[in-house]
């Protein structure tokens, strides 16, 4: 199975479509969020990275169109017109790391219409999974409130890429390490780990097992204590450090219960044993919601592992984002069904400092200072650029970060940051509107308009 290959069947039946009547005109696609999911008041921009190494690459190659034949149930030699289509198309896009809203283009591709169809499958896949991934992530460091956070994600993720994928979103917004060695060692993020239950179940107790492990490991050790009884675990666990004398650190973990008054009777065991160094790691079912109910509690926790609950997503697993037409041959174009209308032209978002961003068309002055989201990646099939590390993306989600309003960056019931239009394109969007109404009469008639698309209002309407 090749990237070629990894497509909606449909994208190719529309390609060879356009093929066959000649369309191979530059289109211009915009992939943007519709809504935010719920508990959202923002959203992390991700996954431009692998998006624009798969369009670098792209190439339809044999192998590529016998797969499509054989889906099809036609001859190959049906699928020969889309031999050595690559892609040779321009990219702007929002970097990783940046915070976006709902209906603004997170990427908007223009390449001729055959090869702007059949990436679409690709690129919603990678933007939309780790989009949501790092929206998560970025949720737990804020819930943190400057403690660490570990990614222990992989055993649960939906398959090893992806798994690989959190590590690195996980990164991206804050997290100290991974358990994941081979992101570890590929992306040069902190390795973390500590033993499973399982290893102190093989030792005839835990005095046993925690002397192993530490002899076998010479640095500072985590020990798991809540096998049997979770305060004689501690007290055991104190007793073997305060013996090794191994220096600053070590750590217990806590992986069930009540985390709590657990993390409360440890300290105070630690404490008592001349270990105020060492630190308590909690785990187990952990996401933003309940590191941020044992911050506010005082919990004395140092460092948050979360897996399963932030590697998928699980309170907003997917996400609500399109792929759609906006301009074929220099033709302005939208879509007007109920409930999923799409805005025309090709488009630029601008950032206002204290203000609510602008979403304007692509050939339009910023407004006052304004800084402009969607940058040019990639001309003529190439790069323009550079490979982005997760440090470079991290740096920008700290600074967007720091100039949401406080109701955004709650974990409970934020309230997101409404984009508005410019009046440029509130004009274009009008006029093709009504430009389609004209030619197709009532057929064309909408009367829900898309939840994104109505929330935005023109610039000059706006009063903040």
């Amino acid at each position: 199975m090749s990237d070629v290959t990894t497509t909606d069947l449909y994208e190719v039946t529309m390609a060879m479509s356009y093929l066959r009547e000649d369309m191979r005109a530059r289109a211009t696609f915009s992939l943007f969020v519709r809504d935010l999911p719920s508990g959202r008041g923002f959203l992390v921009a991700a996954g431009l990275e692998s998006a624009l190494d798969f369009l670098a690459r792209y190439r339809v190659e044999q192998d590529d169109i016998e797969e499509f034949a054989d889906a099809l149930h036609r001859p190959v030699r049906d699928l020969e017109p889309l031999l050595g289509l690559s892609f040779e198309g321009e990219v702007c896009a929002v970097p990783e790391g940046r915070v976006v809203f709902a209906g603004e283009p997170l990427l908007e591709l223009t390449a001729p219409l055959p090869q702007a169809q059949l990436v679409e499958t690709y690129l919603l896949n990678q933007l939309c999974h780790q989009t949501v991934v790092a929206s998560k992530a970025a949720r737990c460091v804020l819930a943190a409130a400057g403690r660490q956070v570990v990614d222990f994600s992989l055993r649960r993720a939906h398959g090893p890429w992806a798994g690989l994928q959190a590590a690195r979103l996980g990164a991206l917004v804050g997290f100290a390490g991974t358990s994941n060695v081979a992101a570890a060692a590929a992306l040069d993020i902190p390795a973390s780990g500590t033993m499973a239950h399982s290893y102190i179940e093989a030792f005839p107790g835990e005095e046993e097992a925690f002397r192993a492990f530490a002899y076998a490991h010479p640095g500072p050790v985590t020990f798991l204590v809540d096998t049997y009884d979770t305060e004689e675990g501690v007290r055991i666990a104190a007793r073997v450090l305060a013996e090794l004398r191994r220096g600053p650190g070590c750590a217990i973990r806590l992986d069930s219960g009540d985390l709590d008054a657990l993390a409360r009777r440890s300290r105070a065991i630690l404490d008592a044993a001349g270990l105020a160094d060492v630190r308590i790691v909690a785990s187990g079912g952990l996401d933003e919601y309940g590191v941020d109910r044992l911050v506010r509690a005082g919990a004395p926790i140092d460092v948050y592992a979360v897996g399963t609950k932030v590697g998928v997503a699980a309170d907003a697993p997917y996400l609500d984002a399109a792929y759609k037409l906006v301009e074929y041959d220099g033709r302005p174009v939208m879509k007007l069904s109920s409930a999923k209308v799409t805005a025309p032209g090709r488009k630029q978002v601008f950032r206002r400092a204290g203000r609510p961003d602008v979403i304007a068309l692509a050939r339009e002055e910023p407004p006052d200072s304004a800084q402009p989201l969607l940058r040019t990646v990639m001309r003529g099939g190439r790069r323009t650029w550079s490979p982005d590390h997760w440090h470079d993306a991290r740096k920008r989600f700290r600074e967007d970060l720091a100039a949401l309003p406080g109701p955004a960056l709650r974990i409970k019931d934020p309230e997101t940051v409404l984009p508005v239009w410019s009046e440029a394109l509130a004009r274009l969007t009008a006029s093709v509107r009504a430009d389609i109404e004209a030619r197709l009469g009532p057929q064309a008639h909408v009367t829900a308009p898309d939840t994104a698309i109505s929330r935005c209002v023109p610039l000059s309407a706006h009063t903040h």
